[in-house]
């Protein structure tokens, strides 16, 4: 990552237009540190201006953990001071706004504990693909923490604010069943297939029109804002550049020569 925040805690590759970042901290159920926060940015940032990157995958190493939420052993030196807790803070908020704005499709790849941090990186993603003895939670309330606004928000925009509520008062475990019935993850799949799955789901995303996804990834989002707030202006001109892009005619040309079509994002 040249300059940037270097950890061996945080891994990254590229396979057939699919970026991966990957939270390498088995040991500790890949509980995240503020260097690890700050790193998980850098590679988006990468990814984000990396043109053969298409879609990003996030997740676990260990196989037992997506992300477990903040590593509480490095509390002491982290966010021992209200100054330090400002500064963790706005590293979290920095990594997670950078999945949450990314403008190319996100998936979580979750496989066993999704908890505190970990649920709220999840939710910044586009899709949560979990394997079927897979976790969630956050127990924000037995530990005394506070969470922001846009945490929140995300959660609320996902679950609704009864689950949300249910989520954070009771601070327990939710397992898979439940947690497809408040719609916190999109699909579940047996552990031994979910790579396999995920892999399957980011190379459909990663074929398809570029220039559609980013169009409907940010009028999606737009969506879910006030009226007063959205920018239809962005919306309408994301719609027009797909009709005046050169996949747009490679799409109609590959459908009537009934072929896959090869589409480069212009």
């Amino acid at each position: 990552m040249d300059d940037k925040t270097r950890t061996d805690k945080i891994l990254s590759r590229k396979e057939s237009g699919v970026g991966y970042v990957i939270f390498n901290n088995p040991e500790r159920h890949n509980a995240v540190s503020l260097d690890m926060w700050a790193a998980t940015t850098d590679i988006l940032e990468t990814f984000r201006d990396d043109p053969e990157v298409r879609v990003v995958v996030i997740t676990g190493a260990g196989g037992k953990s997506f992300v477990s939420g903040a590593d509480i052993s490095k509390f002491e030196s982290e966010r021992s001071s209200m100054d330090a807790v400002k500064h963790y803070n706005v590293t979290v908020g920095k990594a997670n706004a950078t999945v949450a704005e990314f403008p190319k499709p996100t998936i979580a790849m979750i496989k066993g504990y999704c908890i505190g941090g970990g649920l709220g990186l999840a939710l910044c993603c586009d899709m949560r693909i979990a394997s079927e003895n897979s976790k969630f939670g956050v127990p924000a309330a037995k530990l005394g923490l506070g969470y922001a606004y846009p945490g929140l928000k995300r959660l609320v925009d996902v679950v609704g604010p009864a689950f949300a509520k249910e989520i954070f008062y009771t601070g327990r475990q939710f397992d898979v069943p439940e947690a497809l019935a408040m719609g916190l993850i999109n699909r579940a799949v047996p552990g031994e297939e979910l790579e396999g799955y995920v892999k399957n789901y980011a190379d459909t995303i990663a074929g398809n029109a570029p220039l559609t996804l980013k169009a409907v990834k940010f009028i999606v989002g737009e969506t879910v804002k006030d009226e007063s707030q959205r920018d239809l202006a962005r919306c309408n001109e994301l719609v027009e550049n797909c009709f005046t892009s050169q996949d747009y005619i490679e799409g109609r040309t590959a459908f009537m020569e009934k072929r896959k079509p090869v589409f480069t994002g212009k």
